[in-house]
């Protein structure tokens, strides 16, 4: 009998397992050092809004007739797999409710704030009060989508070789008007997707892995500190960005005025997704650069809407701040132009 804490002599068939072992971790150093090199040599980002803008999506709200079929019930299927009614969509065809989390409660054409784009007479108000199960509150953060209608109307989704990018105009109102809440308030993100390794996730227990389509969703969330529910002498506000290199939220800058900002997203070629926001309504610049990552470790391939969420605390009494948008727009920079 072997003493427990000593090490078992290696059998063939040990010294077998222990191969194939050294072998597997081999194969993971030599890959994780080629997506090491990849990483280090990622494209230039580019800004926002370079290149063409696609008339046939976005919007800037100018419609006096503009408006929105809710089609409830809404979708709560990332809670209790109800799909909800027929989804909410716009007039105009060019929103839409996200069928994973359903539409915000108030979707609706509003006068432009002060201090908007010039010229702008209309603007979407986007709030919530049920954003979880409709009339069983869960008492947590919960949240609503609101889609644009990008990859239906132009009949699938943009390869990154494309260079795709979309800005939008979002007003923060006064910070005495928000949701008496710490968390994630409102969110700008991306929709796209890639092809990965894996096991499907309903796959049987002896299943092998195969290449698979992978949608994730990066983007940029503002977050809300009061100080009446925390330690702060003052309310404070910041950007978080989703994501790092394994996924991982991380803080963005501090959001020091309310009223009107402008936000966008980029994404190149190698996959990356680049960041971009700041206060007022002017055209985005390099002094407007956040950061660039390959959230999850991911490279997209294909980019295929852009969405907001409207988020609460889903206890079926309070209202989500009343976040108002504006000029939101879809651009990509024809092959030609680069060449």
């Amino acid at each position: 009998m072997h003493d427990p804490l000593s090490p078992v002599p290696a059998g063939p068939a040990l010294e077998s397992l222990m191969s194939i072992t050294r072998f597997l971790g081999l194969l993971l150093t030599i890959a994780l050092f080629c997506q090491s090199a990849s990483l280090a040599h990622a494209q230039k980002p580019f800004i926002p809004g370079t290149g063409q803008k696609v008339v046939q999506v976005g919007d800037d709200f100018e419609e006096e007739n503009w408006g929105f079929e809710f089609n409830w019930p809404k979708s709560s299927k990332n809670l209790n797999e109800f799909t909800g009614g027929a989804g909410g969509k716009s007039t105009n065809d060019r929103w839409y409710e996200g069928v994973k989390r359903g539409q915000p409660d108030i979707v609706k054409r509003v006068e432009t704030p002060p201090g908007g784009v010039p010229g702008s007479k209309g603007a979407l108000l986007l709030q919530s009060l049920r954003t979880g199960i409709p009339n069983s509150p869960s008492y947590k953060l919960q949240q609503d989508d609101f889609v644009c209608n990008i990859h239906y109307r132009l009949g699938g989704s943009i390869p990154v070789s494309q260079n795709p990018s979309f800005t939008c105009k979002v007003f923060l109102p006064p910070i005495d008007e928000w949701e008496e809440r710490n968390g994630c308030s409102f969110a700008i993100r991306g929709s796209v997707d890639t092809r990965v390794f894996k096991v499907p996730e309903d796959a049987g227990r002896y299943a092998t892995a195969r290449m698979m389509r992978e949608e994730y969703w990066p983007g940029m969330f503002i977050q809300f500190e009061s100080k009446e529910r925390s330690n702060r002498e003052d309310d404070y506000a910041w950007i978080r960005i989703r994501g790092n290199n394994r996924g991982g939220d991380f803080r963005g800058p501090q959001i020091t005025q309310t009223g009107w900002w402008t936000f966008g997203m980029s994404f190149t070629p190698d996959g990356q997704v680049h960041y971009y926001a700041s206060p007022g309504v002017d055209d985005l610049t390099e002094e407007d650069y956040i950061t660039s990552q390959f959230p999850y470790g991911y490279k997209c391939e294909r980019f295929q809407t852009f969405f907001f969420n409207v988020c609460n605390g889903d206890d079926n009494r309070t209202w989500s701040t009343k976040w108002i948008v504006d000029d939101c727009f879809f651009y990509y920079i024809p092959q030609t132009a680069r060449r």
